[in-house]
């Protein structure tokens, strides 16, 4: 069974968002049973402490452990180090504070479109013989709750639920054997984007996809062996609490390992750097008719084992 993100609150949108009240979730409800350790950063923005989820779905405090969740503690040695903590013996985080992106210092935050066949369909282009990369600016990157904010003079900004990967060692010239070695962990992307700056502005599709707060990353940041077999994954999205995506994983036209070994061939992959993945159908962009976001919506979305967000959409003049 799917947890709640919110308490009290069916699983779709919640009631308080829905009237645009800044509701915060609680982080007792964010349990699944497969998974273990969950790191997470919390407190205001720009002053997140690192954290993680223990079994019963309380937030401890890692501060005593480690300066935050950022490069240092992805690699391997840190993230063992972490793996062996008793969480009951770390202090616990009295409220329901502000959850922050699941990775800080992010200096290359690298996207792959059209993924998935069926979404290449609906946004009427060929599915690719190569991987289609892209680049979201890391200015982008917000928690997973906070507001998306529509950009000025937007017509077309819309969603996307992507499963995302944080490198956590140096990545060059990795073949795809070895390409997983490399993943720190994974979370959840909404890679908000808008089609009118992005398809119709001519030049690359970055102008689009950079936008302030178009990169919620979180709630979690989940190590590859808490989250067993990467490619089948369940991932749903829901406006104003319609489902508007349903998708697995296991329809990528690139699977993770192929994506890590291809693009660790054009560029170096340095540790915190995020990759995030594609989305399946189900975009606005693609309804007939098209649907796009406006001030007063709500977004909510997920991914097997890897947690829920939820954002309400503001206009730029109310940010």
């Amino acid at each position: 069974m799917t947890p709640r993100l919110w308490e009290g609150e069916p699983d779709s949108v919640p009631a308080a968002v829905s009237r645009g009240e800044k509701t915060r979730f609680n982080l007792l409800e964010y349990q699944h049973a497969e998974t273990k350790m969950k790191l997470v950063r919390y407190g205001k923005a720009g002053k997140e402490k690192p954290g993680l989820i223990d079994a019963a779905g309380k937030l401890r405090d890692l501060s005593e452990v480690v300066a935050g969740i950022d490069a240092d503690t992805l690699a391997p040695r840190a993230l063992a180090r972490l793996a062996k903590l008793k969480p009951e013996s770390l202090p616990a985080v009295r409220g329901a504070p502000r959850i922050g992106p699941c990775v800080a210092g992010v200096r290359n935050f690298i996207a792959v479109g059209l993924n998935y066949a069926d979404h290449a369909a609906e946004s009427g282009q060929a599915v690719p013989k190569e991987p289609v990369l892209f680049n979201k600016a890391p200015s982008c990157i917000v928690g997973p709750n906070d507001d998306i904010v529509v950009p000025r003079g937007s017509t077309k900004t819309d969603w996307e639920v992507e499963l995302a990967l944080v490198i956590g060692t140096r990545a060059s010239y990795v073949s795809e054997a070895d390409a997983l070695k490399h993943v720190a962990g994974y979370c959840v992307c909404n890679d908000v984007s808008e089609r009118a700056f992005q398809i119709e502005r001519s030049g690359q599709w970055m102008k689009g996809k950079g936008c302030p707060t178009f990169g919620p990353l979180g709630p979690w940041l989940v190590t590859p062996d808490e989250i067993g077999d990467v490619q089948k994954l369940d991932m749903w999205l829901d406006v104003n609490g319609e489902r508007m995506q349903s998708g697995s994983t296991s329809t990528m036209v690139f699977g993770v390992r192929t994506l890590v070994s291809y693009i660790s061939q054009f560029m170096i992959l340095e540790p915190g750097d995020v990759i995030t993945t594609g989305t399946p159908p189900g975009v606005g962009l693609g309804r007939k008719p098209p649907v796009f976001l406006k001030a007063g919506d709500t977004v909510s979305l997920g991914i097997d084992g890897l947690g829920r967000q939820a954002q309400r959409v503001v206009a730029c003049e109310e940010a």
